[in-house]
């Protein structure tokens, strides 16, 4: 076995050389990717870390369940969905991201990207089960995407949400292929394939389930973002309700045209024929002679001659 000298930027361990420097270069100290190593190997580097940087929290990424069970001694926090760990204070979030997942089978992937844009400095709010099968899910949280520094789209099958979701904003996006779906999806080929093409600009692709490289490029992309007004708290019966005036001040704000003014004596009557001109067109009967009032008429009856009755009718 190889023995190297410790320096300021490398811790030895033996069986590892540890990038303790990692930080001061690139602002985020080493990650332990977890595959592939002994529960030992793991607890060492993970501890190793933390000793460099015990002011906040370092990670561990694709742990078996034995490695996570040898972690757990030290005082780390589990998250046994992402299968990851983390040991050491998270740092005061700077920036805003949202991962944003098409369906439950993509969550380990999912919660991946979310706890390492987390312990990278970014505060993150997880939106879960919107796949394009269902698009009225996503339409219905449009509203909460706009309030992202940037996005985190995971999706397995064809990989069409982030299609989607990059045609509806002008978010900041990395996809996420996952290896979900069936034989000719080839292990998430077909979804990466389909991000690659996608028709919608701005889309950004990472390997295929590659949760903490998305959630480290989202992070980081995050805390060099200019603040944005907090996300509006949501209430159930709100979800896909038409807006109104009341939700945009503009719109609201807009001068609104005068009613147009009545002249006194019409206030109240009733709709004559000169309010519609086609009844107003219609022919009408003439009107009937007047008499004058102190004149009253009198029907003419012809006066004829009285005959005897006794004479025989002619």
């Amino acid at each position: 076995m190889a023995v190297h000298e410790n320096d300021d930027r490398t811790a030895d361990l033996g069986f590892a050389r540890v990038d303790v420097d990692r930080a001061g270069r690139t602002g985020d100290p080493e990650v332990v990717y977890g595959a592939g190593k002994t529960p030992e190997q793991v607890v060492a580097i993970l501890g190793t870390l933390h000793s460099r940087h015990p002011d906040r929290a370092v990670l561990a990424t694709r742990l078996s369940d034995e490695a996570m069970h040898a972690v757990a001694g030290l005082d780390a926090d589990l998250d046994r969905v992402a299968r990851a760990a983390t040991l050491g204070p998270l740092p005061a979030p700077r920036g805003r991201v949202a991962v944003i997942s098409a369906g439950t089978s993509d969550a380990p992937v999912a919660a991946e990207a979310a706890l390492t844009a987390r312990v990278h400095g970014a505060e993150v709010e997880e939106i879960r089960d919107v796949g394009v099968a269902g698009l009225h899910r996503l339409l219905a949280v449009r509203d909460r995407l706009e309030h992202a520094d940037c996005l985190v789209v995971v999706a397995g099958m064809e990989g069409a949400l982030p299609s989607v979701v990059g045609g509806l904003t002008g978010v900041p996006l990395v996809a996420v292929p996952t290896s979900v779906g069936y034989g000719a999806s080839f292990g998430g080929l077909a979804a990466l394939l389909g991000m690659l093409n996608s028709c919608a600009p701005g889309v950004s692709v990472v390997n295929i389930d590659n949760g903490y490289g998305a959630g480290v490029f989202a992070a980081r992309v995050a805390r060099s973002a200019r603040p944005k007004p907090p996300a509006p708290e949501e209430h159930p019966h709100d979800l896909g309700r038409a807006a109104s005036a009341a939700d945009d001040p503009a719109r609201s704000a807009r001068p609104k045209p005068p009613a147009p003014e009545e002249p006194p004596h019409d206030v109240g009557r009733a709709a004559s024929a000169t309010d519609d001109p086609a009844r107003s067109a219609r022919p009408r009967p003439p009107a009937p002679e007047e008499h004058p009032p102190d004149q009253p008429v009198v029907e003419e009856v012809a006066q004829q001659p009285s005959r005897d009755p006794r004479e025989p009718t002619p």
